[in-house]
């Protein structure tokens, strides 16, 4: 994405503007799971430590007209970690979705909602920053929205990876009361609201965004990069691959027969695409440019 001017999807009653909310690297065989890596590494290839390059790609969603609420979908890895972190996983703690939202000229204050697909460290990181010696709320004014689900999983360590659910991504937005537990799929804000995509944790959820012009999906980690859109290609992370690839078909289903714009969360170099229908399965094309990635 380039970093001086996000991109802006117009969808005629609402704008979706993508925001760098970081960049990061993890092993290629835990994202590519049982999918060997001469396979995986054709369109993704490895660092010398086996690692591959991944975005933490965020959303703002605005109205027009209306200046009292500013959603945001998803906050990526966040600016806590030490420099054994920043080395294990290649983040650069300057770079985060405050600095992104900077360039789109927005400040952390004016968010009113927070919409997160599941509370892993690189989806939930930027929920909270460092204020001196504490740790507290980025949006200090924003109810966060997640499925109960997914909290109550964080909160008692449920997962393969128990250490991605860290105290203080969490905690301080306990102490704020600022967590809205949600159940199922209501509206969150006008034209926004969950999907429930179960398979990558047991509560994750994908985000719809209907606007009157268009609709927009955000599929979190049901399919984090567009290398993931063949039906096998599940991460080692997943608790359930099968429920997660029943999740990612009917994602693709609706995107390819309705017209929607799928927004990855990870992929690095072309994070909107289009799903169309190919044999048994579905492909991506890219939504600036033609051509495309498929597997079956």
């Amino acid at each position: 994405m380039n970093e001086s001017a996000p991109r802006v999807i117009d969808l005629g009653n609402m704008t979706v503007t993508l925001l760098d909310g970081g960049r990061l690297r993890l092993d290629g065989g835990a994202m590519f799971g049982i999918i060997p890596r001469p396979l995986w590494e054709r369109q993704t290839p490895a660092d010398e430590r086996h690692r591959i390059p991944l975005a933490c790609n965020c959303l703002l969603v605005e109205w027009r007209g209306e200046r009292d609420r500013r959603v945001i979908i998803e906050t990526g890895h966040g600016e806590k970690y030490g420099a054994k972190e920043q080395a294990i996983y290649a983040i650069d703690p300057g770079r985060w979705l405050v600095s992104g939202l900077a360039r789109a000229g927005v400040e952390p204050e004016s968010i009113t909602d927070v919409i997160v697909t599941h509370l892993h460290f690189d989806h939930a990181g930027g929920l909270t920053r460092l204020g001196g010696d504490r740790v507290v709320p980025t949006f200090p004014n924003a109810t966060v929205h997640v499925q109960r689900r997914e909290y109550d999983d964080a909160r008692c360590g449920l997962g393969i990876m128990t250490a991605t659910y860290r105290d203080e991504n969490l905690r301080p937005l306990e102490e704020a009361e600022r967590w809205n537990l949600i159940e199922g799929e209501p509206e969150i804000a006008p034209g926004i609201r969950p999907l429930l995509t179960p398979g990558h944790t047991r509560g994750h959820q994908a985000v719809l965004i209907r606007g009157r012009d268009g609709t927009v999906v955000f599929p979190g980690d049901v399919m984090p990069t567009a290398a993931h859109v063949g039906a096998p290609y599940n991460m080692a992370y997943d608790l359930f691959p099968l429920d997660n690839r029943e999740s990612k078909n009917r994602v693709l289903r609706q995107a390819a027969n309705e017209g929607w714009l799928i927004v990855l969360d990870h992929e690095p170099n072309t994070p909107v695409m289009r799903a169309q229908i190919e044999k048994t399965w579905y492909g991506l094309v890219p939504a600036e440019e033609p051509g495309g990635v498929s597997q079956s």
